[in-house]
Protein backbone atom coordinates (compact mmCIF):
# COMPACT_ATOMS: atom_id res chain seq x y z
CA UNK A 1 0.00 0.00 0.00
CA UNK A 2 1.06 3.04 -1.25
CA UNK A 3 1.00 6.25 1.51
CA UNK A 4 -0.06 9.74 0.60
CA UNK A 5 1.96 12.40 2.10
CA UNK A 6 1.71 15.74 2.37
CA UNK A 7 5.14 17.71 3.10
CA UNK A 8 5.52 20.82 4.67
CA UNK A 9 8.62 23.24 4.02
CA UNK A 10 10.37 26.66 4.36
CA UNK A 11 13.22 27.06 2.19
CA UNK A 12 15.07 24.73 0.02
CA UNK A 13 13.66 21.91 0.28
CA UNK A 14 16.80 19.50 0.87
CA UNK A 15 14.67 17.18 2.86
CA UNK A 16 11.82 17.22 0.43
CA UNK A 17 14.44 16.02 -2.40
CA UNK A 18 15.21 12.88 -0.25
CA UNK A 19 11.33 12.03 -0.07
CA UNK A 20 10.94 12.51 -3.46
CA UNK A 21 14.20 10.57 -4.66
CA UNK A 22 13.02 7.40 -2.01
CA UNK A 23 9.62 7.67 -3.30
CA UNK A 24 10.57 7.55 -6.99
CA UNK A 25 13.20 4.60 -6.59
CA UNK A 26 10.71 2.82 -4.17
CA UNK A 27 12.64 2.86 -1.52
CA UNK A 28 9.55 4.20 0.51
CA UNK A 29 6.05 2.88 -0.24
CA UNK A 30 4.51 6.45 -0.37
CA UNK A 31 3.67 9.23 -2.90
CA UNK A 32 3.99 13.45 -2.33
CA UNK A 33 0.43 13.99 -2.89
CA UNK A 34 0.98 17.67 -1.63
CA UNK A 35 3.52 20.11 -1.10
CA UNK A 36 2.86 22.75 1.00
CA UNK A 37 4.98 25.93 1.95
CA UNK A 38 4.49 29.28 3.78
CA UNK A 39 7.15 31.12 1.46
CA UNK A 40 6.24 32.04 -2.19
CA UNK A 41 10.11 31.55 -2.99
CA UNK A 42 11.29 28.91 -1.34
CA UNK A 43 12.83 26.51 -3.74
CA UNK A 44 11.27 23.42 -2.43
CA UNK A 45 7.92 24.26 -4.58
CA UNK A 46 10.44 23.92 -7.51
CA UNK A 47 11.93 20.61 -6.44
CA UNK A 48 7.74 20.08 -6.15
CA UNK A 49 6.63 20.94 -9.67
CA UNK A 50 10.00 19.09 -11.28
CA UNK A 51 8.71 16.05 -9.66
CA UNK A 52 4.98 16.68 -10.13
CA UNK A 53 3.72 17.17 -6.90
CA UNK A 54 1.01 19.58 -6.29
CA UNK A 55 2.06 22.61 -4.40
CA UNK A 56 0.20 25.08 -2.42
CA UNK A 57 1.59 28.54 -1.44
CA UNK A 58 -0.48 29.48 1.77
CA UNK A 59 1.59 32.08 3.77
CA UNK A 60 0.47 33.62 7.08
CA UNK A 61 0.78 37.14 6.83
CA UNK A 62 -2.63 38.07 4.82
CA UNK A 63 -4.08 36.92 8.52
CA UNK A 64 -1.83 38.88 10.36
CA UNK A 65 -2.76 42.08 8.41
CA UNK A 66 -6.23 41.11 8.95
CA UNK A 67 -6.28 40.27 12.45
CA UNK A 68 -6.85 36.67 12.48
CA UNK A 69 -5.34 34.59 14.48
CA UNK A 70 -3.04 31.98 14.10
CA UNK A 71 -5.57 29.62 15.27
CA UNK A 72 -7.84 30.33 12.07
CA UNK A 73 -4.62 30.08 10.10
CA UNK A 74 -4.22 26.51 10.92
CA UNK A 75 -8.01 25.76 11.02
CA UNK A 76 -8.09 27.55 6.80
CA UNK A 77 -4.48 25.20 6.19
CA UNK A 78 -5.71 22.05 8.11
CA UNK A 79 -9.26 22.37 5.43
CA UNK A 80 -7.20 22.77 2.28
CA UNK A 81 -4.49 20.04 3.42
CA UNK A 82 -7.32 17.96 4.04
CA UNK A 83 -8.77 18.06 0.58
CA UNK A 84 -5.44 15.84 -0.57
CA UNK A 85 -6.56 13.18 1.67
CA UNK A 86 -3.06 13.10 2.97
CA UNK A 87 -2.15 10.01 5.37
CA UNK A 88 0.58 11.49 6.87
CA UNK A 89 1.47 15.39 7.16
CA UNK A 90 5.46 15.53 6.92
CA UNK A 91 7.51 19.43 8.64
CA UNK A 92 10.62 18.64 6.69
CA UNK A 93 11.94 22.29 7.05
CA UNK A 94 8.75 24.14 7.99
CA UNK A 95 8.65 27.17 10.03
CA UNK A 96 5.40 27.09 11.79
CA UNK A 97 4.39 25.82 15.13
CA UNK A 98 1.12 24.77 14.19
CA UNK A 99 -0.93 24.92 17.22
CA UNK A 100 -4.47 22.11 18.18
CA UNK A 101 -6.70 24.10 15.69
CA UNK A 102 -4.37 22.15 12.73
CA UNK A 103 -2.95 19.04 14.95
CA UNK A 104 -6.61 17.94 15.65
CA UNK A 105 -7.58 17.60 12.04
CA UNK A 106 -4.72 14.71 12.07
CA UNK A 107 -4.42 12.97 15.43
CA UNK A 108 -1.07 11.30 15.29
CA UNK A 109 -0.97 11.39 11.46
CA UNK A 110 1.94 14.80 11.85
CA UNK A 111 5.47 14.15 12.27
CA UNK A 112 8.38 16.95 12.24
CA UNK A 113 12.00 16.23 11.80
CA UNK A 114 14.32 18.60 14.04
CA UNK A 115 18.46 18.95 13.97
CA UNK A 116 18.64 17.62 17.55
CA UNK A 117 18.49 14.72 19.27
CA UNK A 118 15.49 14.37 22.03
CA UNK A 119 15.19 16.51 24.86
CA UNK A 120 18.13 18.88 23.88
CA UNK A 121 18.38 22.22 22.09
CA UNK A 122 14.91 22.46 21.32
CA UNK A 123 13.68 25.20 18.68
CA UNK A 124 14.83 27.00 15.57
CA UNK A 125 18.50 26.92 16.38
CA UNK A 126 19.38 23.04 17.01
CA UNK A 127 22.05 22.66 14.73
CA UNK A 128 24.15 26.22 16.03
CA UNK A 129 23.56 25.16 19.45
CA UNK A 130 25.37 22.12 19.43
CA UNK A 131 27.81 23.13 18.26
CA UNK A 132 28.46 25.82 20.80
CA UNK A 133 27.94 23.66 23.31
CA UNK A 134 30.90 21.55 21.57
CA UNK A 135 33.17 23.87 22.07
CA UNK A 136 32.39 24.76 25.30
CA UNK A 137 32.96 20.81 26.34
CA UNK A 138 29.77 20.41 27.06
CA UNK A 139 29.06 17.69 24.64
CA UNK A 140 30.80 15.73 22.35
CA UNK A 141 28.22 14.70 19.57
CA UNK A 142 25.11 16.69 18.02
CA UNK A 143 22.39 14.60 16.13
CA UNK A 144 18.61 14.58 14.30
CA UNK A 145 15.53 13.39 15.06
CA UNK A 146 12.10 12.87 13.27
CA UNK A 147 9.11 12.52 15.87
CA UNK A 148 5.26 13.32 16.04
CA UNK A 149 3.97 16.67 16.62
CA UNK A 150 2.00 17.53 19.80
CA UNK A 151 1.55 21.21 20.98
CA UNK A 152 4.81 21.29 23.07
CA UNK A 153 7.61 22.26 20.62
CA UNK A 154 9.84 18.79 19.73
CA UNK A 155 8.62 17.31 22.71
CA UNK A 156 6.92 14.41 20.31
CA UNK A 157 7.49 10.94 20.99
CA UNK A 158 10.60 9.93 18.79
CA UNK A 159 10.29 7.75 15.57
CA UNK A 160 14.06 7.91 14.05
CA UNK A 161 17.35 9.63 14.89
CA UNK A 162 21.01 9.52 14.27
CA UNK A 163 23.77 10.75 16.73
CA UNK A 164 25.87 12.45 14.70
CA UNK A 165 29.99 13.03 16.42
CA UNK A 166 31.27 16.89 15.81
CA UNK A 167 35.05 16.35 14.91
CA UNK A 168 37.43 18.24 16.56
CA UNK A 169 38.16 19.86 12.82
CA UNK A 170 34.95 20.68 12.42
CA UNK A 171 33.69 23.95 11.94
CA UNK A 172 29.64 25.05 12.01
CA UNK A 173 29.58 24.36 7.87
CA UNK A 174 30.65 20.95 8.07
CA UNK A 175 28.98 19.94 11.25
CA UNK A 176 25.73 21.36 9.41
CA UNK A 177 26.04 19.57 6.23
CA UNK A 178 26.75 16.00 8.07
CA UNK A 179 23.54 16.89 10.06
CA UNK A 180 21.79 17.55 6.61
CA UNK A 181 23.18 14.22 5.23
CA UNK A 182 21.84 12.35 8.25
CA UNK A 183 18.66 14.02 8.28
CA UNK A 184 17.89 13.45 4.48
CA UNK A 185 18.10 9.15 6.22
CA UNK A 186 16.00 9.65 9.11
CA UNK A 187 13.16 11.45 7.75
CA UNK A 188 12.92 8.74 5.05
CA UNK A 189 12.68 5.74 8.15
CA UNK A 190 10.57 7.96 10.23
CA UNK A 191 8.47 8.19 7.00
CA UNK A 192 8.70 4.52 6.51
CA UNK A 193 8.05 3.58 10.07
CA UNK A 194 4.84 5.88 10.82
CA UNK A 195 3.17 4.30 7.35
CA UNK A 196 3.75 0.71 8.91
CA UNK A 197 2.06 2.42 12.23
CA UNK A 198 -0.79 3.74 10.08
CA UNK A 199 -1.39 0.18 8.23
CA UNK A 200 -1.68 -1.75 11.05
CA UNK A 201 -4.60 0.32 12.37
Amino acid sequence: MSHRLAVFISGSGSNLQAILDAAATGRLKAKVALVVSNRKNAFGLTRAEKADAPTLYFPLKPYQEAGKSREVYDADLAERVNAYRPDLIVLAGWMHILSPAFLNRFPHRVINLHPALPGTFVGVGGIEWAFEAYQRGEIQHGGCMAHYVIPEVDAGAVIAQAVIPILPGDTLDTYEERVHAAEHRVIVEAIQAACQTLALK
